[in-house]
């Protein structure tokens, strides 16, 4: 699997595993499995419960620390500069080690702390408690606004993408400032998996839609953290990396945007 160059020099893994509604009581489990079949990326948040269990699967794996990437978000209510702090620290100590990367997990207009919350991840980067900072969620005019303020530019913007909702014009913003795109909900919940688009692809290449759509996120330059609690999920998300789309099948998948989120709507969610 390759790795992704950020714009402070550190690398990403291109696949990664979310653990997002996993259980904590099954987490550190799900992690550890997640670890042997191959997986060096694991993308948390303080919001999803389970930091404690990411942390000890981390442990538990036969894998040196410095081998994984991990990801915490900061979450709306901690927002701002002191509140942001005091919320590393414990994302740090429930963790039961230092994330790799931090990320303000939305934007949350109309609280007007995104800034300070900004402001507040680059203090850390900066005394070297985390290695890189970015963003979740963030819309150009956030974007600009955390850049133009504090010459600063997150290494990532983790969005919702998938077939049906494919966000080009973030995606190039993102390409001009050098940001990496990161998919969540990279599957979109399985709601194109039968499109004949996607069905034929999975034909030609012999693979099930999902590693398809996976495949689509490599190939479009993204890195994608694909949620699976199972053996088996995990080990079809992973085997996407001996096909390639055809520039015929890329401009076809285009055609399946429909601009439609899952996830709730950045300008206003908080």
């Amino acid at each position: 699997m390759t790795k992704l160059k950020l714009n402070d020099g550190n690398r990403l893994p291109r696949l990664g595993l979310g653990v997002w509604q996993i259980p904590a009581e099954t987490t550190a489990r799900t992690v550890a499995g997640a670890i042997s079949r191959g997986y060096r990326l694991i993308d948390g948040a303080a919001i999803y419960g389970n930091e404690r269990g990411l942390g000890d699967g981390v442990r538990d794996a036969d894998i040196a620390r410095d081998q994984i990437f991990v990801t915490t978000k900061i979450w709306n209510d901690n927002q701002g500069f002191d509140k942001t702090l005091a919320a590393f620290d414990e994302s740090e100590a429930r963790l039961g080690l230092s994330p790799d990367l931090v990320l303000v997990h939305w934007p949350c207009p109309t609280k007007g702390r995104f800034l300070d919350t900004w402001r507040a991840l680059i203090r850390l980067r900066d005394e070297g408690r985390v290695r890189s900072i970015g963003v979740s969620n963030f819309l150009p005019d956030h974007l600009e606004r955390i850049i133009g303020e504090t010459g600063v530019t997150p290494v990532v913007n983790q969005i919702e993408l998938h077939p049906h909702l494919q966000q080009a014009e973030l995606r190039a913003l993102h390409d001009r400032l050098g940001i990496v795109t990161q998919s969540w909900t990279p599957l979109g919940g399985g709601r194109a998996f039968a499109d004949p688009v996607i069905a034929a692809i999975a034909t030609r290449c012999g693979k099930s839609p999902a590693q398809v759509i996976l495949r689509w996120h490599v190939e479009l330059g993204c890195s994608v953290i694909p949620r699976s609690s199972r053996a088996a999920g995990q080990a079809e998300n992973i085997d996407i990396f001996d096909f390639t789309l055809t520039a015929e099948e890329m401009t076809a998948m285009a055609t399946l945007d429909k601009g439609k989120r899952i996830g709730p709507d950045p300008t206003v969610f908080c």
